[in-house]
């Protein structure tokens, strides 16, 4: 391991936002790349075989005896890291690798991630491997944590994707500094999502996707569980479809970026689809890599987004984005790319009536060709300033693997 670079905290291709930031870095570094993946199997199904040495983690829910050991040796011991020693066990066997990549980019969003990113910073960091947190989002109020300030610090490098993020990163650090002067604080970089750089694969179009006249539309169950009250999700985007349907000759693309059985976009895709097929307007497009995703993206008129990486996509590709958004990141790239999220920002939580997702739909096509002309302005700087994450880690790859004085 010691000749490779390490990827880990990566769920697994059929989220294909992971499978886009590691495909995105693979393509801009020089190094050769071991991707440990909760779900290796799917990495081997889409674009990243080939890209690089794909570890699959091992998983206690199939070794049962494993399990049981492990379990009351944590117990006797307290070594709470021993769980990832086992879960990244090729890793852990081999000599450490100088340079470990944390590639999640809003892991440190979920609650249910926090101590596994916790443990596996603090693992490989005993084991005298450097880690960078990269292309990351992270809540303001999280830091507030003493917990999680304090595993931020263990990182080498830490590379925020938008500016709401670096800031708080910055005046958090900033607190901790001044209470724990002999800390060392992580250098701190504010460079787009690596996903900005993603190439695209243009696969024909199915009949009823007409190129440069279809509303792309993305839904997520994962924000219907932010939602303010049940069902209003679902019930925007229906009076927003139909909206379209009786107000425009568009036709929509109901395009899918998670593919997960339990976090699965084509099950409310499929309601919508049903709910509208008749009427000869509306086509679902199936499971793709992240770049043929990007294609069907990259050929609509506008696009209206929940996950994050289908909007990098439109954003990327020049295309009106509408991001219907519950966190810090959607905020943040819109504030980067527009100086504000206002308007090209729909927090889910603020859907209170049928109508509130058409009228910002209605501001984005009033504003169309200001947005194509705004994206179009400063997507070549912004796609070259991804770049400089790839910059970074060859950087820090070969300050790290140079053989150390003695």
């Amino acid at each position: 391991m010691k000749d490779k670079l390490v990827m880990y905290m990566h769920a697994g291709s059929g989220n294909h936002g992971c499978e886009a930031i590691v495909n995105s870095v693979c393509h801009m570094i020089r190094e050769d790349t071991v991707l440990v993946s909760y779900r290796g199997e799917e990495d081997q199904a889409y674009s990243l075989r080939g890209l690089c040495e794909i570890f699959k983690e091992r998983s206690f829910s199939k070794n049962k005896p494993a399990h049981v050991i492990y379990y009351v040796y944590r117990r006797l011991t307290g070594d709470k890291e021993s769980f990832i020693r086992y879960r990244y066990h090729k890793v852990f066997q081999k000599k450490a690798a100088p340079l470990a990549i944390s590639i999640g980019g809003d892991n440190y969003c979920y609650e249910n991630m926090l101590s596994d990113l916790r443990l596996t910073n603090a693992a490989f960091n005993r084991r005298g491997t450097k880690t960078v947190l990269l292309g990351c989002s992270i809540e303001p109020e999280l830091l507030k944590r003493q917990e999680i300030i304090e595993d931020l610090s263990e990182y080498h490098t830490i590379i925020a994707r938008e500016p709401l993020t670096y800031r708080a990163l910055e005046t958090a650090f900033l607190e901790f500094h001044k209470k724990f002067k002999e800390k060392r604080i992580p250098e701190i970089y504010c460079y787009p999502d690596p996903a900005f750089t993603l190439g695209k694969t243009d696969l024909p179009l199915p009949e009823g996707f007409t190129p440069g006249n279809t509303v792309g539309i993305n839904v997520s169950p994962l924000i219907q569980c932010n939602e303010s009250c049940s069902g209003i999700t679902i019930e925007n985007y229906q009076n927003m479809i139909e909206f379209i349907i009786e107000h425009s000759n568009m036709q929509i693309a109901l395009i899918p970026h998670v593919v997960w059985n339990n976090n699965d976009d084509r099950v409310p895709l499929h309601k919508l689809y049903e709910r509208y097929a008749q009427t000869g307007r509306v086509v679902e497009i199936g499971d793709g890599t992240c770049e043929e995703l990007k294609g069907y993206i990259s050929r609509c008129r506008f696009f209206i987004g929940a996950r994050t990486h289908a909007t990098i996509a439109a954003y990327s590709s020049c295309v009106p984005t509408l991001v219907v958004g519950y966190s810090v990141k959607a905020r943040g790239i819109a504030l980067d790319l527009f100086g504000t999220s206002e308007h090209y920002v729909t927090p889910v939580q603020s859907l209170k009536k049928p109508e509130d997702l058409t009228n910002a739909f209605k501001w984005l096509m009033e504003q169309e060709e200001e947005i194509k002309a705004q994206l179009k302005r400063v997507m070549p700087e912004y796609r070259e300033k991804a770049l400089l994450t790839g910059k970074e880690v060859d950087r820090l790859w070969e300050e790290l693997s140079r053989p150390q004085e003695t």
